[in-house]
């Protein structure tokens, strides 16, 4: 039996409404590492940033912060961060102006979770290419270029902290991702990972015919930071008209082939897969971020 539907975590109970106290104030800073160029992200995470700040009565302030174009990075006045997906290769960028502010934020983020004084931590969600650059940061694995671009929906497999994964909470194993990227993470650093307290959650398909690792699509980097490869935030209603412009279309045709966009096209109207995963992911982030006890309060 299919399941249908948005997951019910998605929508928490309205706790200011049903006892009329003052709503509940977050603040989200949206780091936008897109480079100016067209995608989809920024609206998924903005609708579905929208959508839970009112489902739960709450009064959220979003900033969006160009990191790459104008080298903006929010403060620590932030309650949850999340930072995007992006274009270009995660290797060369180390000594750019915007790559070295960005890894000073995230150095700041550590050093405020690791003060014992500090009582409202900060949580960050990590989006492909920030995903990229964070394993990198934290040496988590070889950040390496991929012998040809993913680009598609696929299955993701869990690990054993994977099921385990409260962000991970209602989803089947496997789930299905929108993946697109021509960079990867492989040979996770284990010993490192253990010392930090970080957990490897999943990994991307088998392919069993061809004799390369399979990269880790999912990491938590410690209690407050999770990462992924695969773009959660993705849509299926924005991707299929998307994929459905002329332009757009031509253009995947010409890179991937026909088949690769009707594949794409079917697993994005089937309610277990992107719709699921869409539904799922970041809002369980954003509820752990900000337990429900606290909205009710």
């Amino acid at each position: 039996m299919k399941q249908t539907g948005i997951h019910s975590r998605y929508f928490l109970p309205m706790f200011a409404a049903m006892h009329g106290t003052e709503k509940r104030s977050v603040r989200v800073a949206i780091l936008d590492l897109y480079e100016g160029a067209p995608n989809q992200g920024m609206r998924c995470i903005r609708t579905i940033l929208k959508e839970w700040g009112e489902a739960n009565d709450l009064d959220l302030h979003t900033d969006e912060f160009d990191v790459r174009l104008q080298n903006k990075v929010p403060d620590t006045s932030y309650d949850i961060y999340i930072s995007t997906g992006g274009p270009g290769d995660p290797l060369i960028t180390r000594f750019d102006d915007w790559d070295i502010s960005w890894c000073r934020w995230l150095n700041e983020m550590e050093r405020w979770n690791n003060n014992p004084d500090t009582v409202q931590k900060k949580y960050i969600f990590f989006i492909c290419h920030s995903f990229q650059l964070a394993c990198r940061y934290f040496n988590a694995g070889l950040v390496c270029k991929r012998k040809s671009t993913s680009f598609g929906v696929f299955p993701v497999h869990m690990l054993v902290d994977g099921r385990n994964e409260e962000v991970f909470h209602g989803l089947k194993d496997p789930f299905y991702a929108v993946d697109s990227r021509d960079f990867q993470v492989i040979q996770p650093n284990i010993a490192l990972l253990e010392e930090m307290g970080a957990s490897l959650l999943c990994i991307e398909k088998s392919r069993p015919h061809v004799p390369l690792e399979r990269a880790v699509m999912a990491i938590r980097f410690n209690d407050y930071m999770i990462g992924t490869q695969f773009h959660p935030e993705a849509d299926a209603p924005g991707m299929l008209m998307y994929l459905k412009t002329e332009e757009k279309r031509k253009t995947v045709i010409e890179n991937h082939g026909e088949a690769k966009l009707n594949s794409m096209i079917e697993h994005l109207e089937d309610p277990d897969k992107i719709v699921w995963t869409h539904s799922h992911v970041l809002p369980n982030f954003l509820n752990s971020a900000i337990p429900v006890e606290e909205m009710a309060v």
